[in-house]
């Protein structure tokens, strides 16, 4: 029974972790994506949680029942034609994109704060997402269950502080008194879920198959879930407080903690560090997997092939391309939850 609950928040805290990434934690996709629908924000936000703890549960019991270990293999069976394979190759893309990024984010924060060359932040990045890499589904696992603490942690603090020091400047008038956008909130939330799923299939479906246990894994994606939930909403509560002034930052969270002194700041750009470092593992985690599946080559060796591609991509930047794939990723996205839906409904997967 012990070691049940120990994976089961293990699992919550994977899917935490893979869906958070340094846009969450900074407060930028919140801003996007919620926060300035005003007071609907939150109800967008609760739909979120609940269509993760429907759409996760569809992709994790899929997963057992046909022995998948890769998003490529989930999009072959959901999707066995042209659409699948162009969602695989996009999502790969996309991954790869990410990952790039991230390195070359992380050697620009690492540089900021040390005063080092950005390419010795990127190596130190690298290297220590090869020494987690090589550990498999565990090393995924033990990062996140470091991170995903330290963020709830972190928000939950500069939540309470907030709260407290900022009692007079707080408000639900407050939050009300900034005109929301009138339409949109539902494909909006609907989007932000469907990003999130696809991306985080990669680790959801692998993980699935090594655990073979329907019930803790649907109680861990349930528990990540609320998490998720609680912690979007402290975030867009910050920074719902806290508009027009939000929209002019890249890290909206940051001037929120401001007020604060330098030790929380220190603590939010750390954190947004780590959460850099469990989506680098978790991009290239998905991609080795697939590979691993579709090409045959070693989860070990797919891991030094994505990282060498990723390497050289984040010294020239990948913003355009990332760019002109995230509409039509946010389009696949959909897709991918319908065809999700319809393949559960029509061959009546159950526990």
């Amino acid at each position: 029974m012990g070691k049940d609950i120990i994976k089961i928040f293990q699992i919550a805290a994977v899917f935490i972790g893979t869906i958070v990434g340094a846009g969450l934690a900074s407060g930028k996709e919140i801003t996007e994506f919620f926060t300035s629908f005003g007071i609907y924000s939150f109800l967008g936000i609760l739909l979120c949680g609940l269509l993760y703890i429907t759409i996760g549960s569809i992709i994790c019991k899929i997963s057992i029942m046909y022995k998948l270990n890769s998003y490529g293999d989930l999009m072959k069976t959901i999707s066995p034609n042209i659409l699948g394979k162009l969602t695989g190759i996009i999502t790969t893309l996309y991954l790869i994109s990410s990952a790039s990024i991230i390195l070359a984010g992380s050697g620009a924060l690492i540089s900021q704060c040390f005063s080092v060359p950005k390419i010795v932040g990127t190596l130190i990045m690298l290297i220590l997402a090869s020494i987690f890499l090589l550990r498999g589904t565990c090393g995924l696992i033990t990062v996140n269950s470091f991170i995903v603490p330290a963020l709830i942690f972190t928000i939950t603090l500069i939540t309470i502080f907030y709260f407290i020091f900022s009692r007079d400047s707080v408000s639900l008038t407050t939050i009300s008194n900034y005109p929301p956008k009138k339409d949109g909130i539902l494909i909006s939330t609907i989007l932000y879920t469907g990003y999130n799923l696809l991306c985080s299939s990669g680790v959801l479906v692998p993980l699935s198959t090594e655990i073979k246990r329907p019930r803790i894994i649907l109680t861990g994606i349930t528990i990540g879930a609320i998490g998720l939930t609680l912690l979007c909403f402290m975030i867009n509560l910050l920074l719902s407080a806290n508009q027009p002034y939000i929209y002019e930052y890249e890290i909206p969270l940051l001037f929120v903690a401001n007020r604060f002194g330098s030790f929380i700041q220190a603590l939010l750009l750390i954190i947004i560090l780590l959460e850099m470092f469990s989506t680098e593992i978790s991009d290239v985690y998905s991609i080795s997997r697939t590979l691993e599946q579709t090409f045959n080559i070693k989860y070990k060796k797919g891991i030094f092939i994505v990282l060498g591609l990723a390497l050289p991509i984040s010294q020239i930047g990948f913003t355009n391309l990332i760019s002109t794939l995230y509409p039509i990723f946010g389009l696949l996205s959909l897709i991918f939850i319908a065809q999700c839906i319809i393949f559960y409904i029509r061959h009546n997967i159950r526990d």
